[in-house]
């Protein structure tokens, strides 16, 4: 528990697309200092930074960890920001089974290095032996591999709020973790040129919430009531992080196909397959939910496969006309 509140910071995570992509996770002792969220040490950028909330104390330590091994040729990580905030005295970790490290370079005016032959690693870290007057700032971390491994291009963390619920911490964390790995798809199912998706997202898990779940920005309540009737209904929140991604402003889109475009990557690329029976003397493209979701999936298939594409780019726009 990271605070009186009982509000936990859950780490996001990749989204695999393939067999032969290697998922990375990442951690730090510290909390964010949101919005640098963790995930920016990863993005190939070193322009940008995961930074903590408060200063280096000893012990700290920023850890990257692989879903299976990697060969690992040579590593870089590069500490600081506009030529501030360099770690000072560190040291640069590796692992072979993701618990016990060995240190293989130390920190030298912001950078450390390595490049020995090859070795399989699961995990790799930066540790702060002592404290320091800066926060902890990492701004690249740089494999050598020959493996696929899969940079965070949609860097994204999740602060989860379950202060009203907290019996249901360990489901809430799995479900941001799900929707922590569908992230990248979501955006890659709903990109448009210019826009940029959200970087923090909160959810909170309420007793006081009557409805299955709700989005406004970038802010996503559950109702505990349902989700302790229903634990295996992860792809509600997915549904709701999908609205997160539309980001549509004003009102002037219709409230079916908003709807429908958010359940479309849920039943047809998160979850394909759960869609379920419609009844075709009854079902209508504008019905919202499932139905329309059905009605686009239809769209994509026969017609146009970019049409989801172009409709969320018109609402979000604010383009959007029958």
């Amino acid at each position: 528990m990271l605070g009186a509140a009982a509000v936990w910071l859950v780490l996001a995570q990749g989204f695999v697309r393939a067999d032969d992509v290697i998922r990375a996770e990442v951690a730090c002792s510290r909390q964010t200092d949101l919005p640098h969220v963790r995930q920016l040490a990863f993005d190939g950028d070193p322009q940008t930074a995961f930074v903590s909330a408060g200063k280096v104390a000893a012990g700290d330590s920023f850890t990257i960890r692989f879903d299976r091994p990697v060969d690992l040729d040579g590593i870089e990580v590069l500490t600081g920001r506009g030529g501030k905030d360099r770690l000072v005295a560190g040291a640069l970790e590796v692992s072979n089974d993701g618990k016990s490290f060995t240190k293989i370079a130390e920190f030298k005016e912001g950078l450390a290095r390595s490049a020995e032959p090859r070795k399989q690693v699961r995990a790799a870290r930066v540790f702060c032996p002592s404290a320091g007057d800066e926060p902890l700032v990492i701004a690249e971390i740089k494999l050598e591999t020959p493996a696929r491994v899969e940079r965070f291009k949609y860097p994204v963390e999740f602060v989860l709020d379950v202060s009203q619920a907290p019996e249901m911490k360990d489901w809430a964390t799995k479900a941001i973790d799900i929707c922590s790995r569908a992230y990248p798809m979501l955006n890659e199912e709903l990109a448009s040129d210019g826009f940029t998706p959200a970087r923090v997202i909160r959810m909170a898990i309420r007793k006081d919430y009557r409805g299955v779940a709700a989005t406004s920005g970038d802010r996503i309540v559950g109702s505990a009531a349902f989700f302790k009737q229903h634990p295996d209904d992860f792809g509600a929140m997915v549904h709701e992080t999908a609205h997160v991604v539309q980001h549509y402003r004003g009102g002037g889109n219709p409230g079916w196909l908003v709807e429908g475009v958010a359940d479309y990557v849920r039943f047809f690329k998160y979850e394909p397959g759960r869609l379920g029976r419609l009844n075709p003397a009854r079902v209508r493209y504008d019905h919202a939910y499932r139905e329309s979701a059905a009605f686009l999936a239809y769209l994509v298939e026969h017609y146009d496969p970019r049409i989801v594409l172009k409709l969320n780019a018109a609402m979000r726009a604010g383009k959007y006309s029958d």
